[in-house]
């Protein structure tokens, strides 16, 4: 059997994303690997390779839950830390890497405790909240974004954020620019949805001219409780819309849209580089350290994306920018053009031949 690669990751698609890319190239080298995670974390990784062991720890967040919860947040991330280091001891790994979020601590915990080699790998330009404490106890700080702001003394390496194979395949697709025919709006959220662009979107839309208005379809990922609002929006302005909490089919909505509307998190940032989409990114005005912001600078600069920060991000905005990339062919096409250029697209090798390296040289501890 190969050696085990343990990765640490969970509460949202852009924590799962890069890790479900990194899985896939660690198994095209051999590697066994499993993915623990909570039963939260759990529901986003049907993408994972069937090869891949899922196993769910319990870990918990002090960002959700009432005082009593609250309390209990420490003992069950130490039930989850003591069960991962009796896996550990069962089947040693021999590197453990982790993506951030609270269900990355019960393996990174045990396998620091153990002393085993170790990767944290941060997303953002800013390191959150827990990749923040485990920065200057794992043996490597692997980033996505550069620069990333991380802890005095901590020397990250940067390798980009690493995109699933179904965007590589993707990658550089053709892109169509505006024209005389249905044009696509994909707008997503983050893997939780956005309630700002459930309220903004719909209202843009419904000011862009008729003409324009008429050859749009609408493709907007919102929360549960925002569907049938959207939808009924959607309707009111005569606008062809799919709206639904969750879209399992982003590589392919990316390749057929003319224009993306998103947050501005690290994997939606790496996917719409890589396949290569113009895009209007609203950084999430309540991120850690406003990394989202980091996050978008990168597209923005390129002039591959245009980047509305929530205090500006108003209906009549909104239908101005809108207007503008869907209403010159030429210039969108530049912009698809200019985010392809941003795209990394070796990161999930690079970081695999980090956790090789790793393997054969041992933990920096």
């Amino acid at each position: 059997m190969g050696p085990l690669l343990v990765i640490a990751a969970g509460g949202t698609g852009g924590h799962m994303f890069p890790a479900q890319a990194l899985a896939e190239d660690m198994l095209a080298r051999g590697w066994r690997v499993v993915l623990s995670t909570d039963a939260r974390g759990a529901r986003y990784a049907g993408g994972f390779p069937d090869a891949v062991e899922r196993r769910v720890v319990s870990s918990a967040t002090f960002a959700r839950g009432g005082v009593l919860a609250k309390a209990l947040v420490p003992f069950r991330i130490l039930r989850g830390v003591l069960a991962a280091r009796a896996d550990f001891k069962r089947d040693r790994p021999a590197v453990v890497v982790g993506f951030g979020g609270y269900p990355s601590i019960p393996a990174l915990g045990a396998a620091v405790l153990m002393k085993l080699p170790t990767i944290i790998h941060e997303q953002n330009g800013v390191l959150g909240r827990v990749n923040t404490l485990l920065a200057p106890r794992v043996s490597v700080v692997a980033a996505g974004t550069w620069p990333v702001a991380v802890p005095e003394g901590v020397e990250p390496v940067h390798v980009g954020n690493p995109v699933r194979a179904a965007i590589a395949e993707r990658a550089g697709a053709g892109y169509i620019p505006p024209g005389d025919y249905p044009l696509r709006i994909v707008v997503i959220g983050g893997s939780q949805g956005a309630r700002i662009l459930s309220d903004v979107v719909p209202a843009a839309i419904g000011q862009l001219p008729a003409a324009l208005r008429g050859q749009i379809k609408v493709e907007q990922q919102a929360r549960a409780e925002d569907i049938a609002r959207v939808t009924q929006a959607y309707a009111d302005i005569d606008v062809r819309a799919e709206v639904a909490p969750f879209f399992d089919d982003i590589p392919k909505r990316f390749t057929e849209a003319q224009l993306v509307i998103s947050r501005s998190g690290a994997s939606t940032v790496a996917d719409i580089s890589a396949i290569g989409r113009p895009s209007i990114l609203v950084p999430f005005a309540a991120a850690t350290g406003d990394h989202q912001t980091a996050n978008a600078r990168g597209l923005v600069d390129a002039n591959a994306a245009i980047m509305m920060p929530e205090s500006r991000f108003t209906p009549g905005a909104l239908a101005e920018q809108i207007a503008t990339v869907l209403s010159s062919p030429e210039g969108a096409q530049k912009m698809a053009i200019a985010a392809r250029g941003q795209g990394r697209m070796d990161a999930a090798q690079a970081l695999g031949a980090l956790v090789q390296e790793l393997a054969h040289t041992g933990a920096r501890q």
